[in-house]
């Protein structure tokens, strides 16, 4: 089975965009204080500088549903295949406890730990290693079922016993634990309403095997259609997300609280908006060939090794910006789910996204190089992870 390149080329596009989300955590001067998405204290362009990057998570966990469908088909659902969607679901939560969360904080003594996307998308892997010997519908059905009823569990009381609460927080709950003085966890990425999103692509990878123009068709109906579901649900407003819309100081702001969805953890609303829009742009991205599609699949190809690299690249920038801002290095103070920079630094928003732009610019070689690297040695295995 050929390389269904439009994965890549969607994948590459959001891990762009992933970025600008994250340069701004970092750097924008507002990041720690203003919730983004407040629309009592944001403002339009940080609003929409953070909703457009929403597109990003459940688009990665959406295609690792689909691109574990082609694995498994291509090697006609062998045990090797499952197991090493096993393996590479645990690699993952290894590469999140360890390289990444030491690349959101730079502490040595590991005082944080965050369990977000990468988590997700590992547990997710490990399960459907496991589901794979169903039949993909049954597949799909289960992850319809959690991606429209999971909202449900908002009125299931949280549990009050220690263990039960963490396990509760790691399955189904955003949360944070602070396990003692010195060690803090957040959940923000339960791992079931994500695993909703990764059955559901899953199921999808079979209209990857279509003929092209049957599978565009597919791709706009579908997403279409959720957008089209999304639209219904949300003038309800009475099931689907935690926080309602309303009418706010004028019109447009109004329309931005019909689309300020939940993220935290993935409401119904929230996956129909987002996967509408992801599905949408595989079918306009599928057979497309010009320098833009060029260009974002050499993103797409090595998903992980970039993310990485942009994250220590980021947070490098940080510190940077922070000295040239007249700070020392003892104002870059590590500690509990802090990413050490000081009260008072940062930057507009103007320059974050010239430093996003240039980011992207400059990972560009390395993501060429390291994929090539990768194609030209598939004799060394652990390239298969990264």
């Amino acid at each position: 089975m050929n390389r269904v390149t439009t994965i890549d080329v969607t994948r590459g596009l959001v891990m762009v965009i992933m970025a600008l989300d994250h340069v701004r955590d970092l750097l924008h001067i507002t990041a720690v204080t203003q919730n983004p998405t407040d629309l009592a204290t944001t403002t339009a362009p940080i609003f929409l500088t953070r909703w457009i990057t929403h597109l990003c998570a459940p688009t990665f966990v959406f295609l690792s549903g689909t691109s574990a469908y082609l694995s498994l088909k291509k090697s006609q659902n062998s045990p090797t295949a499952r197991r090493f969607l096993l393996t590479r679901g645990l690699v993952l939560i290894l590469l999140e406890l360890t390289i990444i969360n030491f690349a959101f904080w730079f502490d040595i003594q590991f005082r944080s730990m965050l369990l977000q996307v990468i988590y997700a998308i590992g547990g997710g892997l490990i399960i459907v290693s496991l589901l794979a010997r169903l039949p993909v519908k049954w597949v799909g059905i289960l992850g319809l079922i959690i991606v429209f009823g999971h909202n449900l569990l908002q009125l299931v009381p949280a549990f009050t016993n220690p263990t039960a609460r963490l396990v509760g927080s790691l399955l189904f709950r955003v949360e944070f634990f602070q396990i003692s003085p010195a060690f803090a966890l957040l959940v923000a990425y339960p791992l079931i309403p994500w695993l909703g999103l990764m059955l559901v692509g899953f199921a999808c990878g079979s209209l990857m095997e279509q003929p092209i123009t049957i599978r565009k068709r597919s791709l706009f109906r579908l997403g279409l259609g959720a957008l089209g579901l999304f639209i219904v649900l949300r003038f309800i407003n009475s099931y689907g997300d935690p926080a309602p819309w309303s009418v706010q100081k004028d019109a447009f702001f109004t329309v931005l609280s019909f689309i300020n969805v939940t993220k935290y953890p993935p409401s119904l609303l929230y996956d129909l908006l987002m996967i509408g829009i992801a599905l949408l742009i595989l079918a306009l991205a599928d057979g497309a060939d010009s320098p833009v599609t060029r260009w974002l699949m050499v993103y797409g190809k090595v998903p992980m090794f970039y993310y990485i690299i942009h994250w220590y690249s980021i947070h490098l920038l940080m510190i940077a910006m922070v000295l040239l801002e007249g700070y020392g290095w003892k104002d870059i103070q590590a500690g509990t789910l802090n990413f050490g920079r000081p009260a008072g630094a940062g930057i507009s928003l103007g320059p974050v996204y010239l430093v996003w732009l240039g980011l992207v610019l400059a990972l560009y070689p390395l993501c060429r190089w390291y994929g090539r690297y990768k194609t030209a040695h598939p004799e060394i295995k652990i390239l298969r992870y990264v």
